[in-house]
């Protein structure tokens, strides 16, 4: 069955007693992870709804990503955590009682996002200290810096060939990198998601989520445009689309209706279609756009401001993490 943006309706949510500020589904959808304000990483079930917590972590965690491994003949899952403390940590994804296999000292800074290579033996990592930084999952060595950044780097992602890498900063610039060798190969920004505040003398803006369309063909991201106070964060939710080949933007999609809020999550739908999340003092919404069309065809009110966004491998269900505390599930189809 297809999804169906227009029949979107929630389906299930889980609490915790912490704002969240993440949230990804396993590759197989047997669970959900969430990061939370209180400094764990929770993960439920999907099927029965237990939930378990991994702590090790001194800080949020905003970075989740999984690779798959092997113990001898056994297939094993592990989740990979980046924390505003600095660290990357490897867990068992399925483990009953968690404890880190690895720590890593991977930032000096918060760690913004993370990208598991198709390889599934190394993950790139991103973070406040302008840097980008490739490691080897299996014992934490470091293997390549990405060194280009002046600005904090918010986020980055792989191309669908597993071959390019891309990295986004504060400052809404953009950088391709040779995988393989750590050389820049272009940049280009989205100047509409980057604005210096004189009266605070603060920058805001960046991309809060990176997404690549699923032919390779584009690229999307999401975060905040219009700002009229860069110390409380008022302006509107958007999302630059760009033509990958030319490094050049299509079109930055709005609201039809402005919406305080920024723009913290993005998938690019294999249906093509791109859903963004709007949270802020609008509230929390699901806003769906048709590639180079600027405003959105359907909206949907989620219960509550929230902060991240993921899809599941199905591509039936939306997570979004809540600012409340609750994990909401999306379901893009009819009830029942």
């Amino acid at each position: 069955m297809p999804a169906d943006p227009l029949q979107a309706h929630v389906v299930k949510d889980f609490k915790h007693g912490s704002p969240l500020v993440s949230c990804r589904f396993d590759p197989l959808g047997k669970y959900v992870f969430a990061g939370a304000q209180d400094n764990k990483v929770i993960r439920w079930n999907l099927g029965d709804g237990k939930a378990t917590e991994f702590f090790a972590h001194d800080s949020w965690v905003r970075g989740l990503a999984f690779a798959k491994t092997k113990d001898g003949d056994k297939d094993i899952l592990q989740v990979i955590t980046g924390g505003y403390d600095g660290r990357v940590i490897v867990w068992n994804a399925d483990a009953e009682k968690p404890e880190p296999l690895r720590k890593i000292d991977a930032h000096a800074g918060w760690v913004r996002a993370l990208a598991v290579l198709p390889d599934q033996a190394h993950v790139v990592s991103c973070g406040n200290d302008n840097k980008v930084k490739l490691w080897r999952i299996a014992d934490g060595a470091l293997v390549r810096e990405y060194v280009g950044h002046e600005s904090h780097v918010y986020n980055v992602t792989l191309h669908p060939d597993g071959k390019q890498l891309v990295s986004g900063d504060l400052k809404a610039n953009l950088i391709h990198w040779d995988l393989d060798s750590g050389k820049q190969l272009r940049t280009f920004k989205a100047a509409s998601l980057h604005k210096y505040d004189e009266g605070f003398w603060a920058d805001i803006g960046g991309y809060r989520e990176l997404a690549f369309s699923p032919d390779g063909k584009s690229l999307a991201g999401c975060g905040i445009t219009n700002v009229s106070n860069a110390f409380a964060g008022i302006g509107n939710a958007a999302v630059a689309e760009f033509n990958w080949a030319e490094g050049k933007e299509v079109v930055v999609h709005l609201a039809k209706a402005p919406v305080q809020g920024n723009g913290w999550g993005l998938v690019w739908h294999p249906q093509n279609v791109l859903v963004g999340l709007s949270g802020g003092g609008g509230g929390g919404w699901l806003y769906f756009f048709k590639p180079g069309e600027k405003n959105e065809f359907h909206l949907f009110k989620l219960p509550g401001h929230a902060r991240d966004l993921a899809m599941s491998p199905d591509t039936m269900l939306l997570a979004t993490a809540g600012a409340n505390g609750q994990l909401v599930l999306t379901k893009l189809g009819p009830k029942g």
